[in-house]
Parts: structure tokens; sequence; C-alpha cells
């Protein structure tokens, strides 16, 4: 008899040891929990599972006092501390992820929110080993989680700071034994947690680069999205931006050899944008290429980069869809059976998509789905050995932006007809622009010189900031004037001009910009820079165009762009621009700000980022 239950008792305890692995394997482990702030979803990432039950009867259940909803994820685990997010902005105040129970195994997510908003819009997805938790609409996550990889806009809506709290667990330290012994066996035992402060500004952490002849390898984690770029000369060189994005402090502000002629750099142009400068005379060649993932990004010379490096399986285009925005916008979605890789060329009357890895389209499927649309025009061409070419013409001054799918297979290009001519339009960055025609002689250029008469402006060392602005702007004067300008000065002595005289004299002028110049101050004598500042949309390019001469040809720290609501700048209604040449309380520079060679070159290069703003824009 006790031989039976012996026997007995390692069937059972061989049994239960089975079945617990078994119920183990078919766990759905979370292994990180990230919040989205540009598009408003929590993302808890996991190891895959080859059922794929994970989400099939998600229920969501409303509770009142406080106005909170949760749903549960069965047979799933947190291999992460429970998260406790406290956000500042948007409906959505708290979100709490923990593990409910062990026994079974459930995950539960906890969302506050503010009275008035409705829970029955958040939407579950089911993405690879992601799932996503979408809390509000915003027109560019649709149900194939599309991400914006280009624009032409500079500035963007999502282009935003989240701020919230985190709360994370705290080591403790049980020196004694009893405690050591009862948290090894109380493994629910609650765990102490400090509350943090995050500021939540980038959807891409850039953290390396890769060159190989003709072309620059960017790789980093997150969503990465570029803008239209600049062309500047003296010396030629391309400029990309990357928006929402932080570069890794060992990449930055170093200057890479492409090759003997060619170089590139790679800074933090602002606190959530990242700028590269890619010096080289074949400006017009080089364009950005999309991985399928999107999590890294190469700038290549498109006629010297070996193809067949970029991808190592093909795809082909299965489906053409279209979407009506709005009136003036239109979308084109592209669905093809493998993640593809994509290059993206634009032009001033068209954009052009390299579709390096898609062998195989159907033309006549295609030229019907978009027939009656402002993508009428568009045809795919074959590529022998490369892949397909869509060639899209577009209107000048029409606003792309393009997105991918995160499974990599599907593409959305979305095109904003041009305004009426009589509306105010932001300017066309041309990324392969035709040679340049001198039409400095039909522009003009209201120049201000900051301060003046009784007004002194910043002081330091008993020099007055008045005066230094009206040096320079004169030398100004008389470089755009050498290059066939029209220029009209707000002052051109030591005269009091108030800022409403300013305005008026730039209105009743009409003039294709303004341009303020004034001397920085702080009480901290050790800051030194330049920056620029800008209000309105239309004045970003002329602020963007200016401030890279600026900071490329003056040696003094480069500060950034900033939108700022200053008087001349918010009241004009030309593309208009304030620029900071320097700071009078610090010592040093004030010595420069007042000698011969700096206010020159200060001087020459607000005339050159004209110059280039013009060859560019007008």
């Amino acid at each position: 008899m006790k031989k039976f239950f012996i026997l007995f008792s390692i069937i059972v305890i061989t049994l239960f040891t089975f079945v617990r692995q078994a119920c183990a394997n078919e766990l759905y482990k979370f292994t990180d929990a990230n919040f989205d702030t540009s598009n408003s979803m929590i993302v808890l990432s996991g190891q895959d599972t080859p059922s794929g039950n994970v989400l099939q009867n998600i229920k969501l259940v409303k509770m009142q006092n406080p106005d909170r909803a949760y749903f549960d994820i069965n047979s799933s685990i947190i291999t992460f501390p429970k998260q406790n997010w406290i956000f500042k902005t948007g409906p959505i105040k708290e979100v709490k992820i923990n593990q409910f129970s062990t026994s079974p195994n459930v995950v539960r997510v906890v969302m506050y929110y503010e009275s008035g908003f409705n829970p029955d819009s958040i939407k579950f997805l089911r993405i690879k080993n992601n799932i996503i938790i979408k809390l509000k609409d915003n027109g560019i996550c649709d149900n194939e989680f599309f991400q914006n990889t280009y624009r032409d806009e500079h500035t963007s809506s999502s282009d935003f700071y989240e701020y919230m709290t985190i709360s994370t667990p705290v080591e403790s330290s049980n020196d004694n034994i009893v405690g050591q012994i009862q948290d090894a066996f109380n493994q629910q035992a609650e765990q102490l947690f400090e509350r943090k402060e995050l500021k939540l500004n980038t959807k891409y952490y850039l953290n390396n680069i890769t060159l190989r002849p003709n072309t620059i390898l960017l790789n980093g984690f997150g969503s990465v999205s570029i803008e239209r770029p600049m062309i500047l000369y003296n010396p030629t060189r391309i400029i990309y931006d990357l928006p929402n994005t932080l570069v890794d402090m060992k990449i930055r502000n170093k200057e890479y050899r492409l090759s003997e002629t060619e170089t590139v750099k790679i800074g933090q142009f602002s606190v959530n944008k990242a700028r590269i400068v890619i010096t080289t005379d074949a400006v017009k060649q080089y364009i950005p290429i999309y991985s399928s993932d999107n999590q890294s990004l190469i700038i290549a010379n498109f006629q010297k980069i070996n193809n067949s490096t970029l991808y190592n399986s093909s795809s082909n285009a299965i489906a053409y869809n279209k979407e009506k925005n709005d009136s003036m916008t239109e979308s084109m979605l592209l669905k093809f059976d493998a993640p593809i890789v994509h290059g993206l060329d634009r032009y001033n009357d068209k954009i052009i998509l390299y579709l390096y890895n898609v062998s195989k389209y159907n033309d006549e499927n295609f030229k019907n789905a978009y027939k009656d649309t402002i993508f009428k025009n568009a045809y795919i061409e074959l590529m022998p050995k490369i892949g397909l070419k869509l060639t899209i013409p577009i209107e000048q001054d029409a606003i792309v932006n393009t997105y991918l799918g995160a499974d990599g297979r599907n593409l959305k290009i979305k095109i904003k007809e041009s305004q009426k001519k009589e509306q105010v339009q932001q300017p066309s960055i041309i990324l392969n622009p035709v040679v340049p025609k001198d039409n400095s002689g039909n522009k003009k250029i209201v120049l201000d010189a900051g301060h003046g008469g009784k007004d002194v402006g910043a002081i330091g060392g008993e020099i007055y900031e008045k005066d230094i602005t009206l040096d320079v702007a004169k030398r100004v004067e008389k470089l755009l004037k050498q290059k066939g300008y029209t220029v009209v000065m707000t002052r051109d002595d030591d005269s009091y001009v108030s800022l409403q005289d300013r305005v008026s004299i730039s209105e009743n002028a009409q003039p294709d910009i303004f341009v303020s110049i004034h001397v920085n101050s702080s009480v901290r004598p050790e800051i030194t820079g330049v920056e620029t500042h800008y209000y309105h949309q239309e004045s970003i390019s002329l602020a963007q165009t200016v401030h890279s001469s600026l900071a490329s040809s003056v040696q003094s720290p480069n500060r950034g762009l900033f939108k700022s609501k200053f008087y001349v700048i918010n009241h004009t209604t030309s593309p208009s621009i304030l620029v900071e040449i320097g700071f009078i309380s610090n010592s040093d520079e004030r010595g420069q700000l007042t000698g011969e060679k700096r206010k020159q070159a200060t001087a020459k290069a607000i005339a050159d980022g004209v110059q280039n703003y013009f060859k560019q824009y007008k």
C-alpha cells in the first residue's frame, strides 16, 4: 500500500509538472511597454506565439468614480515591473499596467480619463509581436499602423513635448535573514516605487552611423522620418532634417569623410530635431532610402549605389487603393506581398519612388485605380535588375507626405494640392532644383536694424546693441545691393523707430522678405552663440536657410531656431525672421561683435543666406 501511494504521488507530481509546463509554454510574455506620444498609443511588445490567440476577445470594462476603463489579457504575463504613467496633457490622465493575477495568468491595463472622454474610441491592434492600444484617432495611424517616413513640412502638429510621470521600482536591500527568506517565498510582495518626471520629445533615437562608398547608413530605434532637404552653396551641400529625433552623443557633431571630396556631419539641430549635412558636388544624386522596418535609413548617391546590397528578398504589388482625405488632399495606397525597400526623390514638379525589391505589378489595375484622382498621370516603369520606378507628377506647391506600414507591406503617398494663388503659401523646398536663375533684380528686402536713438537695446561694457545692429545692417544692405536686390531700411541712422512704425515701413514697401538684426544678452556671462527666430509658418524656410548660413560661417555656437512672438516678425505679413548675431553680455564675443572681421563675416553670412533662400524658394 505504501509503495502504491508513493507511485501514485510520483505520477500526480509528474502530471502536474507536465501540465504546468504545457500551460507555461502557452503564455504570452510581454517584454516591454512604451507610450508613443505623437500617435497617443500604448505599445506592448512581446514574444510572438504560434497560435496568435492574444487579443481575440478583448472586453473593455467601464467604471466611474473615478472615470476609468480596464481590460484583461488572459494567459499573459509581464516580464517588466508594473507600470504607472501619469499624463499632464490629453484626455487620458493615468495608465496602469500590472500582473493582475498569476493563477490564472492575467495582465490588466487600467486607463483613467477625463469626464467626457469616450472609451469606446479606444482601438486594439495586433501587429507582429506588438499589441497596439490606440487612444485617439489622429488621421495618421490607421489600421495598418502607418508611420510617417517623409514630409515636405518643416513643422508639424506632431512636433510637441509630452510630459508624464512614471513609477519605477526601487532596489531594496534586506539584511534581515528572516526577511530575505520571506521575500523569497512571497513572490507577490509589494515593491517600492519612486516617481520620476519625463519629457518625451522623440520618436527616433539615432545611435549609429556606418559609411560605405557613396552611402551613409543610419541606425537607431523607433520610427525614422525625414523632411524635404535644403541645398546650400559655398560650399555646395545638402541638408536633411530628421524631426522628433535624438542623436547619441558619441556620433553628434563629428565630421565623417565619405571620399576625398565629400564629408557628412550629424548634429542635434534643436531639442527634437537632428540635422545631417552632406558636403558634396553631387547634391542632386543623393536620396533617402528606407528599410522595410523603418528602423534604419540610407542616404545614398542613387546613381552609384549597389542596389543588390539593399535587400535580400523580393516583393510584388498586389493591390491599389485610394483615399479622399479632404477637398484638397488625396492618398495613394499600395499593398505588397512582402516588405519593401524604397527610396524617394523629390523634384519641384514630381516625386519619384524607387521600389528596389519590387518586381511585378499590374499596369491596368494601377491605372484604373487612380484614373479619377490627382494621381491620374502617375506611371510605373520597370528598372531591369533594380525594381520599379513610380513617378507621380504634382503641382509645384503641393505638399507631400509618405507613410510606411509597420509590417513594411503597405505604402501611402498623401498629396495636398496647392492652395489658391491669392492665399499665402509655404515656400516649396526643392531637392533637385534646376540651375537657379539670377532673379535678384525683382526681389525686395526690408532690413531692420534693432533698437536706435533713445532705445539703446542691450548694453555690455559701455557698448550699445543699437550701434552694432546698425553697422551690420548697413553692411548687409551693401552686399545685397551689389547682388542686385532692392533694399529698404527701417532706419539708416541713430534714430528711434517704434515697433509699430517698423511694421508699417515693411507693409508699405511690400517686400519679399523681412530681416531684423539684433544682439543677444544674458544674465549668465558665459553664454555665447547665434540664433534665429521666426513666428509664422511661411517664415520657416527663410529662417532655416539664413540660420544655416550664419551658423556655418560665424565662429560661434549654433543655438538653433526658435519660434518666438516678437512684435516685428509677428505683425509683418511677408516671410520674416529675427537674427540674434551674438551675445553682448559675453566679453569675448562682445569684442568680436565690435570688430571688423566678425561684423563683416556676419553681414556676408546673412546676405548669402538671403541669396540661397531666393535661389531655392523664389
